[in-house]
């Protein structure tokens, strides 16, 4: 059930049977989500927050005029909106983009688990922090990288952490992303997305083809980006 999130936590601390008991006893519900749902809306109390077992999940934020920013994508493993917990409401929403399999998490049994497990309270922290960081390098992506270089920064991003729980190999991995979705995610019209898909293809790197990332160079994918994971703390640590 959260098997993969499991394994993003043990990949980065130690997580104790007591501490997994907890994480598993935490879940309230399991349950669906088609394209398209809107899981959380800005403004709204929230009182759970949302694991994601399977598929992909944004953040974003929407413009007046209907233009829309993704600011975040989740895969299996992450937690979407841990950060509800404190903040009790959410500045942007929160939207399935393919399939998904969610588990819902009550903020009081999260407390409990602050609380009664203070070490695993310290690794949802982390998590949190590193939500920021993925943030931040979303923000010099949009700022100053070009398109080719933000868009093969993406995939790198994703390769790496859809790897961590099993979900990639250096050849690639599932994408169930529209162009549409892509161009929100890195600030471009669909049109130039793809022109850089193209590019990609073309120079023997990378596809997207049919819901799913063929990397062809995964070390040239790297450095068309300037990609340095270390922003994502992948070393093991206790906290």
């Amino acid at each position: 059930m959260i098997e993969r999130h499991l394994m993003r936590l043990r990949a980065r601390d130690d997580i104790g049977a007591a501490e997994e008991a907890a994480i598993r006893g935490a879940v309230s519900v399991i349950r669906p989500a088609s394209p398209g749902t809107v899981l959380v809306r800005a403004g709204e109390e929230v009182d759970v927050s949302i694991l994601l077992l399977s598929g992909v999940i944004a953040r974003q934020k929407d413009l007046l005029d209907g233009r829309r920013q993704i600011t975040e994508l989740h895969v299996a493993g992450d937690f979407t909106d841990l950060h509800g917990f404190t903040l009790k409401r959410l500045d942007h929403d929160v939207v399935a983009l393919s399939a998904c399999s969610i588990a819902l998490f009550p903020h009081r049994r999260i407390q409990e688990i602050t609380e009664q497990h203070p070490h695993l309270g310290r690794v949802y922290w982390f998590l949190t922090n590193l939500d920021a960081a993925i943030h931040r390098e979303w923000e010099v992506s949009l700022g100053r990288r070009t398109a080719l270089e933000r868009m093969a920064h993406l995939f790198c991003e994703l390769q790496v952490r859809l790897k961590l729980v099993g979900l990639a190999d250096d050849g690639g991995y599932a994408l169930p992303l529209t162009q549409g979705a892509v161009a929100e995610c890195l600030g471009l019209t669909t049109v130039h997305v793809n022109r850089t898909l193209k590019q990609l293809k073309d120079d023997g790197v990378a596809e997207l083809r049919r819901g799913r990332l063929a990397i062809f160079d995964l070390a040239s994918l790297r450095r068309v980006a300037g990609f340095d994971p270390a922003y994502l703390y992948l070393e093991k640590r206790n906290r």
